[in-house]
């Protein structure tokens, strides 16, 4: 029975079927590694996937028409296997809708619902149909003729209407402030203005970005199986280019290779050349010029400077005229709202926000009226450049560095057959002035980490203040620092929405729902029946909740595919009974298995923060290892879930979160306890004295129940809250509630438990040091813990510097100054045993 949400129409012999995918089955694992004491009263036998895959690869076409019961003995599995339905028939949610609440007329007009039937389409796939000639020589050049008949706009005068424009001539008009104070001659000052624009951007060469086009078709299609993308989702951008406002594509950054997949997609849909806004010291100076003339921007450093620097001056000034004119001309621009892959820091791209700022900036001072947001994602089985250490991020790519990694990722791709699929997903465009009008009204006061949750920690009191948390990790730049107050809030708190669109509309590889499975449920092994269904239920979980996921195929096929490309962290054995029993293999390589994991949070995060919260309330009351009976006796009420609930959303980091700005800590509070009930973890419990919840014949309906506003939480709200803090909840009783509920709370346990073992390591960590060495001091820590407990996952650089980030927002940690630098140092308030360990009981109530 095929799981099928999009169909092919050919496929080679000898190649299984994938979705649209012909995939050959090459997996050559020379050896299976022996686990003693995994599979207890088991004969465990080596078996060699090459003779596996050999056998299931000749009777493919045979068990692909099999009836109900579908034999995976043909495989190589020796065993039967009852077929899966199909999970929701064929459909699949359509996702990337924008905001209703900020963005309410662009929710309107750029969707409509038979853009979800629209289907997929691979952009590497070029064939003779996709261009004007026809033939068998045709046949072998159509990559290259079809990169000679895209349209590309010229860029006429580009870099003398920079000169000519208000900001620059202004600039040279009155001279810039020299450095003794006398100022510069206008030639000098124009000498340098033309040197700044050289390193911010060329004019696109059309002869080399036609042969670029050329190469790297041919090199994605090496890499990759395909590379997916919803004609729909493409529709809607189409519609929104159509309506003359610039387009800005606002993405993730999940490989070094996304500032080139993403202009080339775009190029081949007609958009023309996509203007890559890339971070300068991720390149070195010859890339930097090759990238400039295929479309490329680059930040000059000069624009960091002070605001009183003439360097800086000229610099900013420069960046301003090129975005004015960039957007001036109606050409589309891709900024990246993450940091680079593997490199440490923040989430949010303190240079991504930088770009967005000078956007914003060019509309608000009349340049274009408006320009039409994109927010824009990239998803991967195994993200190309996962190798890449976060210890050498920061040294700058070079030509010939890059080429030597493209040829060995070509060499290892050709060498074991092994290819990922890839899904770019555009969501729905929105107005970046309607944005502006409805988000400033939502906006209200913050309070830092320390004011809100540190009282808690120490038992100085037990409630909540009623505001929202105020937490920035990204730094300020020159650029965002020359912007208003309240113009750079508008940029944080925009970057922030947007990228929160971006996750919600990516859709969630089979490598992260089989690291998900092997991680959180079946850590010391699985069978191979048993992890089918598993697969097959977490997906329909997937799809339940309005995720949409990046694959397609029979069952067995998927598994087959996911657990080759996860072949380096997985183990096969075959026991006594002929099934196959999948296993993580132990050690440091879980971090990876973390990693992609880590991409279905998202999902499952509400119910996750909920479970987690559940568990806190039911840890001084029930022993964790009691039996699931004697914890759903326990009643627990709408008031303490919510104080719960709250607690662990200011604990954890808002780069985790990534909630939207436009909704309040009390809605998300709601929408937890609704998930926790929607998904049947929590049943409401009725007292005898009342009626029952569902009865609404004898309650009254006064003014204040009737419509309101959305967003609209004033004082009236409050009478209606406090009604609901005596309604009471108990764990439900069905069958499936206990695996599901530790399976929630296990997606939190790396960060949880790293932020533990952070305040267990506050006794003897050498203090006072710098911020980089103390993250060392802690990762080492980690890391032999990890070693003793053998949860390898919490041992991780970037949850060690979220745990020191978080401790210093919550006080625990403060820095102060020295001729050295900045140091980190112990604070007074838990200076002490007592409060360390109050701090470390409070975080291991929700482990």
């Amino acid at each position: 029975m095929n799981l099928l949400f999009y169909v092919g129409t050919l496929r080679p012999p000898g190649l299984v079927f994938l979705g649209n995918l012909a995939l050959p089955w090459l997996w050559r694992e020379s050896e299976a590694r022996f686990l003693q004491g995994e599979v207890p009263g088991s004969q465990i036998l080596e078996t060699h996937l090459d003779t596996m895959l050999e056998s299931g690869s000749q009777t493919q076409k045979r068990s692909s028409h099999s009836g109900p019961e579908a034999s995976l003995c043909s495989s190589g599995f020796s065993m039967k296997l009852e077929a899966v339905t199909p999970f929701l028939g064929k459909y699949r949610p359509f996702v990337g809708r924008c905001c209703q609440t900020c963005t309410p007329k662009s929710w309107e007009s750029f969707f409509h619902r038979s853009l979800m039937d629209l289907g997929f389409c691979n952009v590497i796939l070029v064939k003779e149909e996709n261009t004007r000639f026809r033939g068998w020589l045709v046949r072998r050049l159509c990559c290259f003729l079809w990169s000679l008949e895209q349209h590309i706009p010229p860029c006429l005068d580009a870099s003398q209407k920079i000169m000519e424009s208000t900001g620059v001539q202004s600039l040279l008009s009155r001279r810039a402030p020299g450095r003794a104070g006398k100022g510069q001659q206008p030639a000098m000052v124009q000498r340098e203005v033309r040197r700044i624009l050289g390193q911010v951007w060329a004019p696109p060469r059309t002869f080399l970005l036609r042969l670029f086009s050329w190469a790297l078709l041919r090199l994605l299609n090496c890499l990759f199986l395909n590379v997916q993308l919803h004609k729909g989702q493409m529709k809607m951008v189409h519609k929104a280019a159509e309506a003359g406002s610039p387009l800005i594509l606002l993405s993730t950054h999940k490989s070094l290779l996304d500032g080139l997949l993403l202009p080339f997609v775009l190029f081949s849909q007609g958009l023309g050349v996509l203007r890559v806004a890339w971070d300068p010291r991720s390149c070195s100076p010859a890339l930097r010029a090759l990238l400039r003339n295929l479309g490329g921007l680059f930040l000059p450093a000069e624009a960091n400077l002070s605001l009183d620097s003439s360097e800086g001056v000229i610099a900013r000034t420069v960046v301003h005229a090129a975005v004015e004119q960039l957007l001036g001309s109606g050409q589309p621009l891709l900024i990246f709202l993450e940091e680079a892959p593997g490199a440490p820091g923040p989430r949010l791209s303190a240079l991504g926000q930088a770009w967005l700022g000078l956007v914003v900036q060019a509309v608000q001072a009349g340049i274009v009226p408006d320009v039409t947001l994109v927010p824009v994602a990239v998803t991967y089985d195994l993200v190309p450049d996962a190798s890449y250490d976060m210890h050498h991020a920061s040294a700058p790519l070079g030509l010939w560095t890059g080429a030597l990694a493209v040829l060995r990722r070509l060499y290892s791709c050709w060498g074991c057959g092994h290819k990922v699929c890839v899904r770019v997903h555009l969501a729905q465009p929105f107005s970046l002035q309607e944005y502006t009008t409805n988000a400033r009204s939502c906006w209200g006061d913050k309070q830092t980490l320390e004011h809100l949750l540190q009282p808690v920690v120490l038992g100085q009191c037990t409630t909540v203040p009623d505001t929202e948390k105020e937490q920035e990790w990204t730094p300020v730049t020159g650029l965002l620092l020359a912007l208003r107050e309240e113009d750079q809030l508008l940029v944080r708190r925009l970057s922030c929405h947007v990228l929160n669109a971006s996750v919600a509309s990516s859709a969630v590889m089979s490598t992260a729902i089989m690291a998900t499975l092997l991680l959180c449920k079946h850590r010391k092994g699985v069978a191979l029946s048993r992890l089918l269904v598993e697969f097959s239920w977490l997906t329909e979980e997937t799809l339940l909740r309005g995720f949409d996921v990046g694959f397609s195929g029979q069952l067995r096929s998927l598994v087959q595919h996911t657990l080759s490309l996860l072949r380096a962290r997985v183990v096969l054995l075959r026991v006594q009974q002929g099934d196959l029993l999948v296993v993580p293999r132990p050690g440091p390589g879980l971090v990876h298995l973390a990693h992609l994991s880590a991409e279905l949070l998202p999902v499952f995060l509400s119910e996750a923060v909920g479970a987690c919260a559940v568990r806190a309330l039911l840890a001084g009351r029930v022993p964790p290892e009691g039996p699931w009976e004697l914890q759903g006796v326990e009643l627990l009420s709408q008031r303490e879930l919510y104080h719960q609930v709250l607690l662990l959303l200011h604990l954890l980091p808002r780069d985790l979160l990534l909630l939207k700005p436009c909704q309040s800590s009390y809605c998300y509070c709601q929408e937890v306890l609704d998930r926790l009930i929607q998904c049947g973890l929590l049943v409401a419990e009725e007292t005898p004295s009342s009626w029952p919840a569902c009865d609404t014949g004898r309650q009254r309906l006064s003014a204040k129940l009737l419509w309101k506003l959305s967003g609209d939480f004033s004082d009236s709200d409050s009478d209606d809250f406090e009604e609901a803090q005596g309604q009471c909840f108990r764990l439900s009783e069905q069958s499936r509630c206990p695996d599901f509920f530790i399976f929630l709370c296990h997606l939190l346990r790396p960060l949880l438990k790293a932020f533990a073992q952070a305040a267990a390591f506050l006794h003897q960590a050498r203090l006072p040091d710098t911020e980089s060495g103390y993250v060392e001091q802690l990762l080492e820590f980690l890391q032999t813990t990890a070693q003793e407990e053998g949860l390898f996952e919490y041992a991780d650089p970037s949850l060690a510097i979220s745990a020191v980030w978080t401790f210093r927002d919550l006080g625990v940690l403060q820095q102060t100054p020295s001729p050295a630098g900045p140091q980190l140092t112990l604070s007074p308030a838990f200076a002490s045993q007592d409060s360390q360990d109050r701090l470390e009981q409070f975080i291991r109530q929700f482990v």
